[in-house]
């Protein structure tokens, strides 16, 4: 079988259309490149006159495909990205021609945007990356497969080029229910959940402000399918009723909405340490502890949430690719304040 990556990142790729072959040429040429180039950029380079049929310019999508005929795909230099590279300090666990894994670290916004247009992520891993970005749609920027909440640390997994970045998406889509993809978080949240594991299926929506979410009913309009499973990692404070002060849960996403297990948690009663938006009601129960630990519980400036796992099929290879990130320092002091003496 071809390799659909080179393919999709040569320069100029001539491609003899077989004999069975026929209908649009720009869905011909989607189905022949495996799908590596979606059919919209491949729409948007025969118009562009990027492709040429006989030596010809072919600028009509639409224009149906001969047995025989030669087509070629001249593959423009990608444009540079609109945000600009920022030496911003990365964190590398892995990087290769087709994907970079790193940590993100707590404060980063992972794309610009209103309020954050730089200082991100994304503009990190331009300066970082460098000429090894062959472009996503054609511009020379990271493809972001997956986010993380500014305040949110840990692991994550970015495509450097179109073929790598529609292979990822499309796993991250799945949700790992046919694939390896697998994603688990580490969250301290106030309290003990009833069971020591379970699965918490809530839908989830838009809240009044456009920025937050809210658990909704099925027949919400906006609402959209979420399921977290958890397990009681460590129970901190055990009291003599069997409840606990703050607990290290285990949190494994079924689906990937915002702010999934932020809101998921808090909706069974035990948010996040730290989370303004989602436990504010709770910080009170920081009064409950010894001052020093009292001190730590209240400055801590996040929700308490590291992404601490990431397994997923590496794009070009088909190799399982399997990532952990120990607990950051701020999270790993919290839990040995919790812990007392």
């Amino acid at each position: 079988m071809s390799d659909p990556f080179k393919q999709a990142e040569a320069a100029r790729k001539a491609i003899i259309v077989p004999d069975d072959a026929s209908g649009r040429l720009d869905a011909w040429l989607a189905a022949t490149l495996e799908g590596e180039i979606s059919r919209s950029r491949l729409k948007a380079l025969i118009e562009e006159g990027a492709v040429l049929v006989g030596g010809v310019p072919v600028t009509e999508p639409k224009r149906k495909v001969k047995p025989g005929e030669t087509v070629e795909i001249v593959m423009p230099e990608p444009e540079p990205a609109e945000p600009q590279g920022e030496d911003i300090p990365l964190d590398v666990l892995y990087e290769d021609e087709d994907l970079i894994v790193l940590v993100k670290p707590a404060g980063l916004v992972v794309h610009p945007g209103a309020g954050n247009w730089t200082g991100t992520l994304v503009n990190a891993l331009i300066h970082h990356c460098g000429d090894s970005l062959s472009g996503i749609g054609g511009v020379r920027r990271p493809g972001i497969v997956h986010r993380l909440d500014k305040d949110t640390t840990g692991v994550m997994v970015v495509a450097k080029n179109d073929a790598a970045h529609r292979h990822l998406a499309a796993q991250f889509a799945d949700h790992g229910r046919t694939g390896p993809l697998e994603r688990a978080y580490l969250a301290v949240v106030w309290g003990r959940p009833t069971r020591f594991a379970g699965t918490i299926d809530a839908p989830l929506g838009r809240a009044g402000d456009r920025t937050k979410r809210a658990v909704k009913r099925e027949e919400s309009e906006d609402a959209r399918e979420a399921i977290t499973h958890y397990e009681v990692l460590e129970r901190f404070r055990e009291k003599p009723d069997a409840t606990s002060m703050a607990s290290l849960v285990e949190c494994r996403l079924e689906t990937g909405r915002t702010h999934q297990i932020r809101v998921h948690m808090a909706h069974i009663g035990h948010p996040l340490i730290g989370d303004a938006d989602y436990g504010a009601a709770f910080r009170t129960k920081a009064n409950l502890l010894d001052p020093e630990a009292k001190a730590i519980v209240n400055a801590f400036p996040r929700q308490a949430l590291h992404a601490y796992l990431l397994t997923f099929e590496h794009p070009r290879t088909g190799e399982e690719m399997h990532f952990e990130a120990p607990m950051p320092e701020d999270m790993e002091a919290l839990c040995e304040a919790l812990r007392g003496s």
